[in-house]
This record gives structure tokens, sequence and C-alpha cells, in this order.
């Protein structure tokens, strides 16, 4: 295992040509390297122009590099930032010039794991880290940078602090045996508990907000073949995305395609037409539409207003509403009047052509609205927690709830103060109190490499 006191080294921009790269070293040999390679050590935070010559004291490239010293720094250690001209093959040659003065490669997420390591942020500020790196909408940077900001980690102190109230009380019945714990009517540490389980379900409910922050609003175009769903995949897209032909039946998989509607982020589908078929690949195609309907959010339901309308499959149709479903009746280009809107009465319905644009800012609109529906927590909650956060907070309400029942039944105090003590343990997990060395190892290495 690597040591966590040695110095590491890494490109921190993509590989490829650009203007500039940056090549950062973290670790207690920073402030020597920079004599031997840069013969001073400059200032803290001060940007320094400087040749950078390798061991054998070939000029490499004109630098400029900047010092942080610990702990004032990301990852609390000393580091160094050297800006290069992005050239690969200069930054693969500095790179390579540190490793052999003694740094070690940075894996995946060491620097940022160095930061909480040393104090620089809990662990929920450092997956916050990669959802800054990743995120694909206004919205969902402004949730990264609450998170970045502590945000969630306060919440969670502010639950633990109640928790451990609620501990020390149900610990001063076990050290003075002769108190019984009050009723469960008149409040105490039962009602106390209830209290926190609401506050803790509440958090996790944001689960739903953060899954569709991180990865978009999942949203399908279903029909029948020919309604026009690629043509709309397209227009939507602004490039010739799917393949449209008059023959039925071309789209025999999905295609995803992510673009922004307002401040956020959607996963538009395009999927096999739905109908009546012998054809052995588009009923595959077809159950793959099915699937990927359980899991989406929004529902874009295309019909060729030039013909009659299809049925739509009664597991499907069960899952359309007025607050997730759009009606789109297509081919307006082709119509000598306005079509008849029976088809999912309730939805809103909006008539356009695909291959005019006509009717397409009031697609928008409307998408846009059920967008704010969808995705849009809590006012008061600036967090949107992560499938990781939601687990541990369900493993501390079962904690917790084992606990209350446990007073319920007249038990010694002492098994529901285990239980909530278990309910702590799953509290410090979403801020890294609990050292779980497979849990951390995992959430760092989604981490790109120099980061």
């Amino acid at each position: 295992m690597n040591s966590d006191n040695d110095t590491i080294a890494a490109p921190s921009t993509p590989y490829g040509e650009s203007a500039i790269a940056v090549v950062r070293a973290s670790g207690p040999l920073v402030p020597g390297l920079l004599k031997r390679i840069f013969g001073r050590t400059p200032p803290p935070r001060r940007a320094t122009h400087a040749e950078y010559r390798d061991r054998n004291g070939e000029r490499v490239d004109d630098v400029v590099f900047c010092y942080f010293r610990k702990p004032a720094s990301y990852t609390g250690e000393d580091v160094v930032e050297i800006s290069t001209h992005g050239n690969p093959l200069i930054v693969q040659k500095i790179t390579e010039d540190l490793l052999e003065r003694g740094c070690r490669p940075a894996g995946p997420g060491d620097f940022t794991r160095r930061a909480w390591l040393n104090g620089r942020m809990d662990l929920s500020q450092a997956e916050a880290v990669i959802d800054l790196i990743r995120a694909r909408s206004d919205r969902a940077l402004a949730a990264a940078n609450h998170q970045l900001r502590g945000e969630l980690g306060g919440r969670i102190e502010e639950l633990t602090e109640e928790l451990l109230g609620i501990l020390a009380e149900i610990e001063a019945y076990i050290d003075f045996p002769e108190e019984d714990l009050p009723p469960e009517g008149r409040g105490g540490p039962a009602g106390s508990i209830r209290k926190l389980v609401t506050k803790v379900d509440k958090l996790a409910a944001t689960s739903h907000y953060g899954a569709i922050l991180r990865e978009g609003v999942g949203t399908i175009i279903l029909g029948a073949p020919n309604a026009g769903k690629s043509s709309l995949l397209n227009r939507m897209a602004g490039r010739e995305r799917a393949i449209v032909s008059e023959t039925p039946g071309t789209t025999r998989d999905f295609l995803e395609e992510r673009m922004h509607i307002g401040g956020y982020c959607i996963r538009l589908m395009d999927t096999a037409g739905l109908h009546e078929t012998e054809d052995d690949i588009e009923k595959l195609g077809m159950e793959k539409t099915l699937e990927q309907a359980d899991e989406a959010d929004l529902f874009l339901v295309v019909l060729d207003a030039t013909v009659p309308y299809p049925a739509l499959p009664d597991a499907l149709a069960k899952r359309l509403n007025a607050g997730n479903t759009i009606v789109i009746y297509n081919k307006a280009d082709l119509l000598q009047s306005e079509p008849r809107k029976q088809f999912l009465p309730d939805c809103a319905q909006v008539v356009l052509s695909a291959l005019t644009g006509r009717g397409m800012d009031q697609l928008e609109k409307l998408l846009e609205g059920m967008l704010e529906n969808e995705a849009s927590g809590p006012e008061a909650d600036r967090v949107a927690v992560s499938a990781r956060h939601a687990q541990a907070l369900g493993a501390a309400r079962d904690a917790l709830t084992a606990g209350l029942a446990s007073l319920g039944k007249g038990h010694p105090p002492e098994l529901a103060a285990s239980e909530l003590r278990g309910a702590l343990d799953a509290l410090g997990e979403i801020v890294g109190r609990v050292d779980n060395e497979a849990m951390l190892d995992k959430l760092f290495s989604a981490f790109c490499i120099g980061k």
C-alpha cells in the first residue's frame, strides 16, 4: 500500500495538445525539489517564471510554477503546480523527471484523498470535488458547490449532535438504574428519536434529486414506427444523431443524447417503435424500450398526427401521467387543420413538426416546466445526497428505529444505546469518521489521476 507520507506527482490536466498543461506534486520532498530544479523556493502563492531543467541539466520548457506551503494548500501538504506549454511530450518529460527525483506516480484521487486525510475537507466535500468536475448543468454545478462548502457535512454534524444528546440521556439511565425511562407518551428519548428519524428521512429523500443532478433527467421518446421519434431527437440535439428513414423499424435499439434544457441536463433516449411485429429483432428492441421506460423520469409520446393514434402497452400506459408526460402531435407540416387532442388528454399537448421546427419552442417550454417540478429539490435543502449517502442514512434510520423499538418493549437501556451507537457509525461514514478502507478505495478510484 502506498504511504501517505511520500511525495506524489501527476499531470492535473487531460492528455492532449493544449495551450497550457499543469503538473502537480504534493508531499515533503516539494521544497527540496524546488531548490534543485529552480534554484530557489519562492514565496508561497506567487507565480514564478523559470526554466525547467531535468536531472541532466537539459532544458525542458519555460514554465510558471506556484508553491503552496503546508498546511495552506489543497492537500494540506507542501504542493507545487507547474504550468507548461500543453505539449504531451513536455508534460511527460516533466512528470518522469519528478519521478526520477523521488516522487511516486499519483493514483486516481490521491491528491483529494490527502486533503481528506489532512483535515482539509470531510469525505462528503471530497465527493463534491468529482461532482464539480463532472457537473453537466447549472443546477448540478450549484449543488456540487454547496456540498463542497460543507453544507452536507454541516447537516450531518447537526444530526450527530442531536444523536449524541439522546445517547447521553439514555446512558444516564444506565448509570443511574434507579431512575426509570419516561413512558413513550411523555417525551424523553423515544420522542427525540422519532424527531431525528424524520430529519434523517428528509435528508435521504434528496437522493432522487441528487441522482437527477448527477446523471441527468432520463427523458424517453416513445411512439409507433415512423411517428418521427428519431427526427425529434435530431431536432432537439441540433445534429443528425439518429438515422431517419421512411422504412418502419429503423431504430431497433435505443440511442442516448445529453443536452441542456433550462438549467438542467437531460438524457434524451430515442427508442424502438411500439407496434405489433413478427420480427424477432424488432421485438427485442421493443423489450429494450419498455426496460428503459421503467427507469425514465419523463416521457415524450410522439404521435403521427396524420394517421390514427396507436394503443400503448398497459404497463407503460400506467406510468404516464400529467406530471411526467408530454404528448407530441408530429408532422404538423402535413396537416390541413389542428389535430384533435384526445390522446392522454390529461397530459400536456403540443403540435409540432420535427422536420421544419414549428412548435419546438413550445415543446421546450413545456419540458422546462416539467424539469423544474421533477428536478427541483426542497428550497430549504441545499444539499442533494448521493446513493452512498442515502445508503448510510438508511442504515442510520434502521439503527434508530431498532433503538426506538427496544425502548418501546421495555428492554434494558443498554440495548437501545448500542443501536444508537450503530446509527452514529452510519452517519460517520458519510463524512469519513469511520475508517472503511474498501469504501474509501472505491470512492477515490472514481477520480481522475491528478485530482
